[in-house]
């Protein structure tokens, strides 16, 4: 039912626009404000509890989907009561806490790493686990055995950091993960996943009613708590569709959904070890900050990464459609590019280290 989806993510929308400002006031009032200086591109101090708001749409989106399969409106999804639904749904309040806390007090990387494993293991205890791993490009399934449990940890995790990673911008983990989740939304309504489709459709009128007030100049940021919030659920609504099939599992399809992020990560973590230093340790070399050191604006920036993003998206989508020699010419085809791309901004030359200089 599409017009469930629409007024799914119309419901999130219209709530994260009535609850943005008001985190927004009550950010500033309490003075938990993101101060410019360092790798940051802000001229003023704003306030960084948007993860509030996006919490706050996603909740209500979803409880109006409750009470739709309740009245009979549309068939059950989340009423199912599923083990690994209830883990994801309690996976993501506890990485949202963890974000939250993170956002008001402050933690340290390794308290931060041990609440977002704690947060991983909720689902991951409720059965939501990557179980077998297919061939993207031909047939069969390699089961994992033990090995799923930390793989899916180490999928979840992975998530939630690289869109924390590539929050660095008014505007560009929002719409990135609003990029995602609408690929993800396509991909689980094909395939019959309705969980999943319901998820995405709440992240996509999140994000949506966020970006009015983060865009360029933002008037807020999602903090840590929405930057956490956003990657788990994507990673979440990967493993409750896309890769809950069979007949379409595959690392690559979701990985090429969050492709960006992905590849902006892989190159930090390359760059800095070909350095000699710390991986943990930030830099200016991510790929928004190449593309303002190449002389873009801001919007500029922002919407070159939306535009590479939705290609990637669009090929992870187009992969389970189609024959598989078409998915190996997509693949080469999305890698040249993106490599192309690395290539000009020179991602994995050595960087500045954070606090070297400003932006």
């Amino acid at each position: 039912m599409i017009i469930q989806y629409l007024i799914l993510i119309g419901t999130a929308l219209a709530a994260t626009l009535v609850a943005t400002p008001i985190v927004r006031g009550l950010s500033v009032r309490a003075e938990l404000v993101d101060r410019p200086g360092g790798r940051k591109v802000h001229t003023k101090a704003v306030p960084r509890l948007g993860g509030i708001a996006i919490f706050v749409g996603c909740a209500i989106a979803l409880a109006v989907e409750v009470g739709g399969e309740l009245a009979g409106t549309w068939p059950a999804a989340l009423t199912q009561a599923d083990p690994p639904l209830l883990g994801a749904l309690g996976g993501l309040v506890v990485v949202f806490a963890v974000g939250l806390v993170d956002d008001l007090r402050g933690l340290t990387p390794g308290v931060k790493l041990a609440g977002q494993l704690l947060a991983a293991a909720v689902p991951i205890a409720a059965g939501l686990r990557v179980e077998f791993v297919g061939n993207p490009f031909g047939g069969g399934l390699f089961q994992l055995g033990l090995l799923s449990y930390p793989v899916t940890a180490l999928w979840i995790v992975g998530f939630a950091n690289v869109f924390n990673l590539i929050d660095g911008l008014d505007g560009l983990a929002a719409g990135v993960a609003g990029i995602a989740a609408a690929s993800f939304l396509m991909l689980a309504i094909d395939m019959n996943m309705a969980v999943a489709a319901v998820m995405a459709a709440a992240l996509i009128g999140a994000c949506g009613g966020f970006l009015r007030y983060n865009f360029n100049p933002a008037s807020i940021i999602m903090g840590d708590s929405g930057a956490l919030l956003i990657g788990f659920a994507l990673a979440c609504m990967s493993l409750l569709g896309v890769m809950k099939s069979a007949a379409a599992i595959t690392l690559v399809v979701p990985l090429l959904v969050i492709g960006v992020p992905v590849f902006d990560t892989g190159s930090a973590i390359i760059r800095r070890w070909r350095s000699g230093r710390p991986i943990h340790e930030a830099d200016n070399g991510h790929i928004h900050h190449r593309l303002l050191h190449r002389g873009f604006s801001q919007r500029q920036t922002v919407l070159t990464i939306y535009a590479w993003s939705a290609a990637l998206a669009l090929g992870g989508y187009s992969m389970r459609l189609v024959p598989m020699i078409a998915r190996v010419v997509v693949f080469v085809i999305l890698a040249v590019l993106s490599g192309l791309m690395a290539s000009w901004l020179g991602l994995f030359e050595q960087a500045r280290m954070h606090g070297d200089a400003e932006e």
